[in-house]
Parts: structure tokens; sequence; C-alpha cells
């Protein structure tokens, strides 16, 4: 899921483009042979096949195009192949591919996208218990929808069990989650772990979407840049901790990160959503990665969740159907059971503890006798709630990945103390703007 900024040139050939193209209506009357699906990592791969494969006409083939998101690999592979979608033979176009939150409006804000109410012709009713945020976020600025996704991303604390116990004296979910329900508590217990010998967070990025994520207005408003108070106290809030090492000072997806996450890690906890524990913590946990994910291979199942000191999200893949595609009654029928279906929704929920875009499933979830058991056993899904219902997107602009990046960036040397903070502000202007030119500070 993570991610390195599209370059402005392929941005803005992908834009022009776009600007000269003649509106298609989608061709349901062709059905293609080949399904080509643009992805960066297994995940989708692993919910279409479990939970769709068996569906596809056997004589379709699946082609997954996998490429990395490491130096925008992934988006600059989609933005050629996108460019050339008009003169690809049938079995080499682009049917689907896969968007993140931060850069989603790139796609969504083109014709290179298929409308999923009069392109594919899934219906109001079809989509009524997904959650909104998640249509917001692939809405154009016509107010055409542009894609859907299986899962919503609330996030919370993941927080070690035995370490909570020594700091706190409890592992509870609800006592830990009032010991951590605002930051001049969370900033308390920091001090008490580290007399522990403990690090509250891995690192300088740990807390970032925690606070990013809490921005009452956009990163650039009218060509300008603008700094929201948020990301200010998150500054703030990682100096203080890397100076009085209330942080192992670890970059995030790095090794040391997910050391901390393992048995001998000292990481008192993680903020993430549910597929951050899914697809980082349960195997980050594991001494043994080939053998079963029980309570007792490395720290997993020592591990609980709580909403944290603010209710944030972070991340969720949304699936695009590409104009121009010959499988476009398999693309509609893809996103119906992948993104509509109660039943499958409740399903990827129960087995991978992802949360998932319907909310009568989740609703039932969580009410529910699921227990996760790289979580102790907590049904978790109750404590994301709230926080699903409450996310507000309305802040989110093409420049999301590129400034949550660059600041991240910036502001390391200023945390390991190699620069001022002025000095570190000089630097992410000047990067921003060799970004994004037309942006002024």
């Amino acid at each position: 899921m993570k991610k390195i900024f599209a370059a402005t040139a392929a941005l803005t050939a992908l834009l022009s483009l776009t600007a000269c193209k003649s509106e298609k209506k989608a061709d349901s009357a062709k059905a293609g042979k080949v399904l080509n699906i643009y992805v960066w990592n297994e995940e989708f791969q692993d919910r279409f096949n479990t939970y769709y494969a068996s569906k596809l006409p056997s004589d379709v083939k699946v082609n997954w195009i996998v490429t990395p998101c490491q130096d925008n690999a992934y988006q600059n592979k989609l933005d050629e192949a996108l460019m050339r979608q008009d003169s690809l033979p049938l079995d080499e176009k682009i049917d689907l591919f896969l968007v993140e939150a931060d850069y989603a409006l790139k796609y969504v804000d083109t014709d290179f996208t298929l409308d999923v109410i009069k392109d594919l012709g899934i219906t109001q009713e079809d989509i009524k218990n997904q959650y909104k945020y998640t249509k917001d976020i692939m809405t154009d600025k016509k107010g055409n929808l542009k894609g859907l996704t299986w899962q919503a991303c609330p996030g919370g604390f993941i927080y070690r069990r035995s370490i909570a116990k020594d700091v706190l004296g409890t592992d509870a979910p609800e006592e830990v989650g009032k010991a951590l329900s605002d930051w001049n508590k969370f900033n308390d217990v920091a001090k008490e772990a580290k007399k522990k010998g403990y690090f509250m967070l891995s690192g300088y990025d740990d807390a970032f979407r925690a606070f990013s994520d809490n921005m009452t207005k956009p990163w650039v408003v009218d060509n300008k840049i603008t700094i929201d108070p948020q990301i200010e106290s998150w500054i703030a809030q990682t100096k203080e901790f890397a100076d009085k090492g209330y942080n192992n000072k670890a970059s995030l997806w790095s090794p040391e990160s997910t050391q901390g996450m393992g048995k001998k890690g000292k990481v008192f906890g993680y903020f993430g959503p549910a597929w951050f524990i899914d697809f980082v913590m349960a195997p980050g946990s594991l001494d043994d990665q080939k053998a079963p994910r029980t309570l007792g291979n490395g720290s997993y199942g020592d591990w609980a969740f709580c909403k944290g000191p603010q209710g944030f999200s972070w991340g969720g893949t949304w699936i695009c159907g590409a104009r121009g595609s010959d499988n476009i009654d398999i693309i509609r029928d893809v996103l119906k059971t992948l993104t509509c279906d109660e039943e499958v929704m409740t399903e990827i929920a129960k087995k991978s503890g992802d949360f998932t875009n319907n909310i009568p499933a989740m609703e039932a979830v969580a009410a529910s006798d699921y227990q996760n058991p790289f979580l102790g056993g907590q049904n978790h899904i109750r404590f994301f709630l709230d926080s699903a219902t409450s996310i507000d997107k309305s802040c989110i602009t093409q420049y999301d990945q590129g400034m949550a990046e660059k600041i991240q960036a910036s502001m390391k040397d200023y945390f390991d103390g190699k620069v001022s903070l002025e000095k570190a502000w000089s630097n992410f202007y000047t990067t921003i703007q060799e970004l994004y030119p037309r942006l002024q500070k």
C-alpha cells in the first residue's frame, strides 16, 4: 500500500490526453477472452481468487500485471498503458486497475475510468450500504462515481498486550483506550514506557496518519501550499519523542520497524487500520513465517486494538474499470461481488480481519462472537464502527501523496538532529516546488 508520488509530467500527459478523448459509451456487447488487471501487490489477487475467480467464464483468462509501487513504477506503467489504450489489441487492453486514496483523483478526473453507474450499470441500490467517504473519494468533479472498494480503513492503535500490562497494569482494550484517549495521556504513557525500557512508537512516521487525516484544510488552496496545525503537531510530538527516546527512530516499512513487531521487540504499539494488522503486523510478528499463525509463534496473539488519541483513516484500495475494455459485463460483476455483496463482505472480515465496505455486514460482525487470533481473540471490528461513519475526505487533493511523502522525508533530518527546523521546512518547500512547479509557498 505504500507509494511514491506520480511524476508531474506523467500526470500532465495523462490529463491532457484525456481532454482530447471523445466520450465513448462502454460496450457490454463485446466479450473478451483475456481480463487484464493492473495491481501493485498480491492483496487484490487474493481477494479476487478467493471470492470471484470461480464465477469467471471457463474461456476467460486472467492476466495479472503486477508492478511494485517503489519509485512510482506502478503508476508509470499504468499511465503508459492507459495512454495507449485506444491502440492496443482487445486482449491487451486494460480491463481493471487499482488506485489508492492518496492519488485517486489523478485517475478519477479523467475519461480513462468508467462511470460505475452510467457505464457499468451498477445501481444506487447496489451501493447503498457502502460507507459514504469511500464513494466521495472516487467521485469526479461532475459527480460521476469512478470506482468502488471492498474495504473501509478507519484506524486506531495496535498495542502489545504484555507491554501494556507491564506499563499500565492491564491489557484490556477498554482500559488501555482510556489511558490513551488524548495526546497528553498518550505522551504521559510514552514517558512511563520509556522508564520500563520500551518505545511508545517504532519511529518517525508511525503517528503521521493519525495527525494528517485530521487536517481541516487541504494541502493546497488556490495553488498555494498550506500547512494545517495537525502537521505542526505531528512534527512537534515526533521531535520530542525522538529527543527523549520515546521512539526507536525507525522509518515505516523499514526492517527496524518490522523488528519491533517481533517477540523481542520493545515497541508499545503502532497506528494503523485493519489492513495494516493483516498484511503488515501479523506476518511481522512471526518467528517462523512457514509455521501456522498461532499463539506462541513470535508475538502473534500478544496484541490488541483501541481507538487511541483520535480517530483517523489510512489508505484503501479502489477498483476501477478502464474505458475501452471489452469485458464490461465481467467488470460489473467483479465490482458487485467484491464490493456490494454483504455475504462476501462479511466473509472477508471474518477471515482476514479486514474492515469491509458494508455497514450492515460490519455491524453484524461487531455484534457477533468473532475473534481475531492475532489480537488475542479480540473482536476489534466494533472499535472501528464510529470512526468509519465519521471519516471525512473533503480535504483530499491530487497533491496528497507527494505532500505526505515529502514532509516526512524533509523532517527526518530534523528529527535526527542533522538540520534545524527552519532548514527542514526550506527543504520541504524546495522539493515540493520541484515536484509541482505551479505551487507557491
